[in-house]
C-alpha cells in the first residue's frame, strides 16, 4: 500500500500548470518586459549582426607596428641644408646632433632655433664621432636623427573610412622605388579626400625623410601602410567589398568611363618604367587609362595617382 501511495505521488507531481504556492509566477509571466530594444540590441537581428561585426573588427585592430627599419634604427639626414629643410617641413625627428666649435652661419641658427621650438633633443658631438654616425658623408656639422616611421595596418584605413561613415578610397603602389613619388602620393590622397597609402613591405620606396618633405607635411594626418604581399592584401580588401582598380596604359576603360570610383575602391599605381607587376595586374578588377591627347606614353606616378583621386573626389561630391 505505501509503495502505491508513493508512486501516484510521483505521477500527481509531475503534472503540469500551477501549483499552490506558485507565488504567482504565472501572473508575473504575463507582466510586459518594457519597451522594444533598438533593432542593434536584438539578437538575431541584422543590425545587431552588424554592430557586433564593427566591434569584434574594432577589438581585433592591432596597433600599429613600428617597421620602418630594423629595431632601435634611425634615419640620419646630414648637411646643414638638408638639416633645415626637413625641420621646416615638420619631418618627425628627435635629435639634433651639432659638431662642437661649429662655425655659425644662418642655416645653423636656424636648425638650432627651429629644434629648439620642437623640443628635440640638442646634442654636442666632435667631428669624428658624427663622422663615423655618417659613414663619412659631408655632414657640414648638422645631423639629424629620425625615427623609423610607424606605419599602419592595410585593414585600419577601410576601419577608419567606416568608422566615419564614408567608402574608403585608397592608394596602393606596385613598384614605386622613388621616396619622392610617395610623398607626392600621400600629399594627394590627402587633398582629395582619400584615407591611405598602401605600399610593400620590401622593394619598394618607405616613409624617409625625403618623403616626409615631398609631401609638404601632409604625412602627419594620411596614414601609410605597409603589406607584406601586396597581391593578398588587395585580395582581402575585395573580400571587403571594395573594387581594385589598376592603371595601365594599354587598360580596357578609360577614366572616365569608370563608375567604381564612386564607390570603395582601391587605386593601384605601378612603376613608371614597368607599370604594375603581373600578379597585381591580374588581380585588379578593372585596368584603366587616363587619355593623354599630348602624346605622352606614361605620367609620373605621383601625377598619375592625382588625376584618378581628382576623378574620384568630383564623382563624389
Amino acid at each position: 500500500m505505501a509503495g502505491n501511495s508513493q508512486r501516484r505521488n510521483r505521477r500527481t507531481s509531475n503534472k503540469k500548470g500551477a501549483t499552490v504556492g506558485s507565488g504567482g509566477q504565472r501572473r508575473r509571466g504575463l507582466e510586459g518586459k518594457g519597451p522594444t530594444p533598438p533593432a542593434s540590441e536584438r539578437k538575431g537581428h541584422k543590425k545587431n549582426r552588424l554592430a557586433g561585426a564593427v566591434a569584434k573588427r574594432a577589438a581585433a585592430r592591432r596597433p600599429a607596428p613600428r617597421r620602418g627599419g630594423p629595431k632601435g634604427t634611425n634615419e640620419l639626414v646630414v648637411g646643414r641644408n638638408s638639416v633645415v629643410e626637413a625641420l621646416r617641413e615638420g619631418v618627425p625627428a628627435n635629435t639634433l646632433y651639432v659638431q662642437q666649435f661649429l662655425d655659425n652661419d644662418e642655416r645653423v641658427r636656424e636648425a638650432l632655433q627651429l629644434a629648439t621650438e620642437k623640443g628635440l633633443n640638442l646634442m654636442e658631438a666632435p667631428r669624428p664621432e658624427l663622422d663615423r654616425m655618417t659613414n663619412g658623408l659631408n655632414h657640414q656639422g648638422l645631423v639629424l636623427s629620425v625615427p623609423p616611421y610607424d606605419y599602419a595596418h592595410p585593414e585600419d584605413l577601410t576601419a577608419a573610412a567606416y568608422d566615419g561613415g564614408q567608402d574608403p578610397l585608397i592608394v596602393a603602389l606596385d613598384g614605386i622605388t622613388d621616396p619622392r613619388n610617395l610623398g607626392a602620393v600621400v600629399r594627394s590622397v590627402s587633398a582629395f579626400g582619400g584615407h591611405g597609402v598602401v605600399v610593400p613591405e620590401r622593394r619598394a620606396a618607405g616613409m624617409t625623410a625625403s618623403a616626409w618633405k615631398t609631401s609638404a607635411g601632409t604625412a602627419a594626418r594620411t596614414p601609410v601602410a605597409r603589406a607584406t604581399n601586396m597581391t593578398r592584401t588587395l585580395e582581402a580588401y575585395q573580400k571587403e567589398g571594395l573594387m581594385v582598380v589598376g592603371l595601365a596604359a594599354d587598360g580596357d576603360v578609360e577614366l572616365h568611363e569608370l563608375e567604381a570610383l564612386e564607390g570603395p575602391v582601391v587605386i593601384v599605381v605601378g612603376s613608371e618604367g614597368k607599370g604594375l607587376s603581373r600578379l597585381v595586374g591580374e588581380t585588379c578588377d578593372f585596368r584603366v587609362r587616363i587619355p593623354m591627347p599630348g602624346g605622352a606614353e606614361s605620367l609620373n606616378a605621383g601625377v598619375a595617382a592625382g588625376v584618378v583621386l581628382y576623378e574620384a573626389a568630383r564623382r563624389r561630391a
